[in-house]
């Protein structure tokens, strides 16, 4: 009878520290995935932040352009309904969305320099263009910062038995990368006179 009983205590003990093992790994497993969602937020944080201070260079550069390209309001109606779209985006894949449209429509008014001689000697224009050149570096540097950090959350949590606990905390796979946009897969036509 007290073989028996230590048989089953045995077995009690053997279960609680399985217990206790798997318990410890979902409580490891979900704070490394709270980290790491934290991690993501915090860089979606800093693109937004650049994206921001891009869209609030817009208004002067327009208004710079617009003083030398009084018939290109076609290019300028894009921009202001590019801007309006990235500063009414609320998520990562609306912000997303939204800054591919302000791209392209940059490289529109941008590509007006080109029609407007006495705008591109302009020391506003200059000015502004350097500040957008300095946002756009920013922009990127953040966005492969924000994607890299998306890229190790989505890892982490689709490896087993991370995938398990993801499911069980309540963790998802998050998508919303930079990509591209269509526009840039075209190498840019450079035109010295």
């Amino acid at each position: 009878m007290k073989r028996g009983l230590l048989v089953g205590l045995g077995i009690v003990g053997l279960l609680v520290v399985v217990v206790l093992l798997v318990f410890g790994s979902y409580i490891s497993a979900r704070n490394q995935m709270v980290t790491k969602d934290e991690a993501v937020k915090a860089a979606w944080s800093q693109v937004d932040i650049v994206l921001q201070r891009r869209a609030d260079l817009v208004p002067n550069l327009v208004a710079t352009v617009k003083g030398f390209a009084k018939h290109e309001e076609t290019v300028f109606g894009d921009i202001a309904n590019a801007r309006a779209g990235l500063l009414n985006a609320r998520d990562p894949q609306a912000k997303i969305a939204a800054n591919g449209q302000l791209d392209s429509a940059f490289g529109r008014l941008l590509a007006l320099s080109e029609n407007y001689p006495e705008l591109k000697s302009n020391q506003n224009f200059l000015a502004l263009q350097d500040q957008l050149e300095g946002s756009e570096n920013r922009i990127a540097v953040e966005r492969k910062r924000y994607n890299d950090t998306l890229q190790d959350y989505n890892t982490f949590i689709r490896q087993f038995p991370n995938s398990i606990w993801a499911s069980i905390g309540g963790f998802k796979q998050n998508d919303a990368y930079f990509k591209a946009s269509e526009g840039s897969r075209e190498a840019p036509k450079v035109n010295f006179q």
